[in-house]
C-alpha cells in the first residue's frame, strides 16, 4: 500500500509538473503571438515625467495615466520639458519614438507651449506652416507603422484676468491641431477646451491648486515660493490625465478595454 500511495503522489506531481510547464508556454506563446499594446506619449513639460525626490509637488498629465490604465497597455511617456515639435525631431527624438512602434500602439501628440517660443528659433515653428509639417510627419510616420495617433491640443495656462475672464494664449497653435486632425482624419482630443473648462470649474482663486503656487517657506523645493500657471501640481496632472482617458473612451471607443 505504502509503495502504491507514493507512486501515485509522484504521477500527480508530475501531472501537475506538466500541466505547469504546459501553461507558462501557452502563457509565453500568446505574449509572442499578442505583444501587449503600448502606448507612446510625446510633446512637452506639461506632459513629461517628474522627478519625485524632495517631494516634488510638479507631475505631467503623461506621468498619472497609468492610475486609470489596466496592466493590458503600457505608458511609454517620451515627453520632455522645453520641446517643440522641431527641437523634438532636431534631437533625434521622435525617430527613437518611431523606432519602437509597432502595429496596434498608440501615439499620443501634443505641443504647441514651446513652438511659440520666437527667441528661440531651434524651437519656434510658425503654426501654419512648420508647426503644421511637423504634426503632419508625425501622423504620417506613425500610421507607416501600424500604430495609430491620437491629437490632442495643448492644455490651458491659469490666466484670469483682473475680471475673472480665462484668456487663451497659445494663439493659432490649437486651431492648426484641429485643421490637421480633420484633414487626415486622426482622432482628436481637445484638451484646450477640456482644460479650460476645468480652470473655469475652479475659479480664479481654487484654480491655484492646479497648479505650483507655494508661498515662501511652504515647501523646502520652493525655499522662495512659486507661481507657476503653465505647470501642474499632483491635482492638476490626475485632473488632466482623468479628462483625457475619458476622452479617449469617445474618440476611440476600443479603449473601454484599456481603463480601469
Amino acid at each position: 500500500m505504502k509503495k502504491n500511495s507514493r507512486t501515485g503522489r509522484k504521477i500527480c506531481f508530475g501531472i501537475c509538473v506538466v500541466l505547469f510547464v504546459s501553461i507558462c508556454r501557452g502563457q509565453v506563446s500568446d505574449t509572442l503571438r499578442h505583444p501587449p499594446v503600448t502606448v507612446f506619449t510625446i510633446g512637452d513639460s506639461t506632459m513629461a515625467d517628474k522627478p519625485l525626490e524632495n517631494d516634488n509637488p510638479e507631475r505631467g498629465w503623461c506621468q498619472l495615466l497609468p492610475e486609470f490604465l489596466t496592466g493590458s497597455i503600457i505608458v511609454e511617456n517620451h515627453a520632455v520639458n522645453g520641446r517643440s515639435s522641431k527641437s523634438f525631431i532636431s534631437e533625434g527624438r521622435w525617430a527613437k519614438v518611431r523606432s519602437l512602434l509597432k502595429p496596434g500602439d498608440y501615439v499620443f501628440i501634443q505641443f504647441g507651449h514651446n513652438d511659440q517660443k520666437t527667441k528661440d528659433p531651434a524651437r519656434f515653428t510658425n503654426p501654419y506652416t512648420g508647426y503644421r509639417q511637423n504634426l503632419e510627419k508625425f501622423v504620417r510616420e506613425t500610421r507607416e507603422k501600424g500604430a495609430v495617433p491620437i491629437l490632442f491640443t495643448s492644455i490651458v495656462r491659469r490666466n484670469f484676468n483682473a475680471h475673472g475672464t480665462l484668456i487663451a494664449t497659445h494663439g493659432n497653435y490649437p486651431l492648426v491641431v484641429r485643421l490637421v486632425a480633420d484633414a487626415m482624419d486622426v482622432p482628436l482630443v481637445d484638451l484646450q477646451r477640456l482644460t479650460e473648462n476645468l480652470e473655469i470649474s475652479y475659479g480664479p482663486e481654487k484654480s491655484k491648486v492646479l497648479h505650483l503656487w507655494y508661498a515662501a517657506g511652504e515647501l523646502d523645493i520652493y525655499p522662495e515660493g512659486k507661481q507657476d500657471d503653465t505647470h501642474l501640481s499632483v491635482k492638476g496632472a490626475t485632473e488632466v490625465a482623468r479628462l483625457a482617458v475619458d476622452a479617449m473612451k469617445e474618440v476611440q471607443p476600443e479603449w473601454e478595454v484599456f481603463i480601469r
